[in-house]
């Protein structure tokens, strides 16, 4: 891919994702794999005002080794220097970039009791740090190719074909290619999103009810409070960023605990290095109580028995099967492309940002309200292509999407 076109990509993600403030710092995190881009990411920040830019290096092949070798009692032991790190961001308060190139399989293999116990052990030391940061900082989850995850999106390609298609792909689902003028294009597209958060708004359904033909039966009910959301949000002190790039998703927070039927799954999970396919899970009384996958079954288990608030819900979102990353035909084998293919809900943490007032409530009192709380937030697809979403209020009947489309 033409370093001009990565430059153009990198200002993209500086300016009209993080919108790095003049003295801000920013905080990246990536594979030693994303190096080269890393740097120009860096060098873009720097051009655009930042006062520092820090990157947390990972290497997959590493981490496996650790799980490998480690002990569980080692790999739960979290030094205070991490701990140190996570809590002077939350009073420095950076722009944040998760930058995605893995390998979707690179786990695989791993003994899931000690990825979950150690993602336990980091997550109760770091968790009041990260949500006293919540709604105050600019985060963005963002990608460039992986040799590894290009050759599994294109199989039959040699590397080099497979990165440089999967860079193609990448940089048309967020608007940027040579002639078109990327940050425009998204200025209009955060346009269109607040047009259809603003008719969902003014529904204020109490409960929507998920129906499929290939078994998802669901509902679950909505605060009062709840706000939809979409594309571009703004911190508490005013400044506008894009947390996901790229996004198709409009999404809001669901009242915890208050849903029940079963969820089949619409297209392959990818989380904690591991895939997990063609599974389903059934909920009641609001909580997930059983659950199968043909492939990755124990992974699912360990993801939705993490805590208390694993088993419930946080996020519902609705995505058109007709989206430019649906359309597109792929399947990225990865969360932030393939949850913008597909309506999908996440298990965990709920949005705090998702009610309306949340400025002048406490986490106490969200979370007494209805916004679930727990240390992990994973989202998985149930898009189908006869997928009906109907809203209710008051007993009346709204379609929401057709066949996998908006009504």
């Amino acid at each position: 891919m033409k370093k001009s076109l990565q430059r153009k990509y990198a200002k993209l993600l500086i300016k009209q994702g993080v919108n790095i403030q003049k003295g801000q710092q920013l905080n990246i995190g990536a594979d030693v794999e994303a190096a080269d881009f890393v740097a120009i990411l860096a060098e873009e920040a720097y051009r655009a005002g930042a006062g520092n830019v820090r990157v947390d290096w990972s290497m997959t092949q590493l981490t496996k080794l650790s799980y490998r070798h480690r002990t569980v009692r080692s790999l739960c032991n979290v030094p205070d220097w991490q701990v140190e790190k996570v809590k002077n961001d939350s009073e420095i308060l950076p722009a944040r970039i998760r930058l995605i190139c893995e390998d979707p399989d690179g786990l695989a293999g791993v003994n899931q009791e000690k990825v979950s116990k150690a993602s336990i052990a980091i997550s109760k030391k770091v968790k009041p740090y990260r949500d006293a940061m919540d709604n105050k900082h600019q985060w963005l989850v963002c990608a460039i190719p992986g040799k590894a995850w290009a050759k599994k999106v294109f199989p039959n390609e040699r590397t080099s074909v497979a990165v440089e298609k999967l860079w193609e792909a990448i940089l048309a689902t967020v608007l940027c290619d040579e002639e078109n003028d990327a940050i425009a294009a998204w200025d209009k597209k955060n346009e269109n999103f607040r047009e259809k958060c603003d008719w969902l708004n003014a529904q204020q359904f109490d409960y929507l009810h998920y129906v499929s033909k290939n078994g998802t039966d669901f509902k679950c009910e909505l605060m009062k409070e709840s706000v939809w959301c979409g594309g571009g949000e703004y911190t508490l002190s005013g400044t506008f960023y894009n947390p996901n790039m790229p996004t198709e998703e409009i999404f809001t927070t669901p009242k915890k605990a208050s849903c029940s039927g079963r969820l089949v799954s619409s297209m392959p999970l990818s989380a904690r290095g591991t895939l997990i396919e063609n599974f389903y899970i059934d909920f009641e009384d609001g909580k997930a109580v059983a659950w199968h996958a043909e492939k990755g079954e124990e992974a699912l288990g360990k993801i939705i028995t993490t805590d208390e608030g694993s088993r419930m819900l946080g996020e519902l979102a609705l995505v058109p099967k007709d989206s430019a990353i649906a359309e597109s035909g792929l399947l990225y084998y990865n969360t932030l492309f393939d949850e913008n293919a597909s309506c999908h809900v996440a298990l965990g943490m709920g949005y705090t940002g998702c009610v309306k007032g949340f400025e002048n409530m406490t986490l106490d009192e969200l979370h007494e309200l209805g916004v679930n709380d727990s240390m992990i937030h994973v989202d998985f697809m149930i898009g189908s292509d006869d997928l009906c979403i109907t809203g209710y209020k008051d007993g009346k009947a709204t379609p929401i999407f057709v066949d996998g489309k908006w009504a």
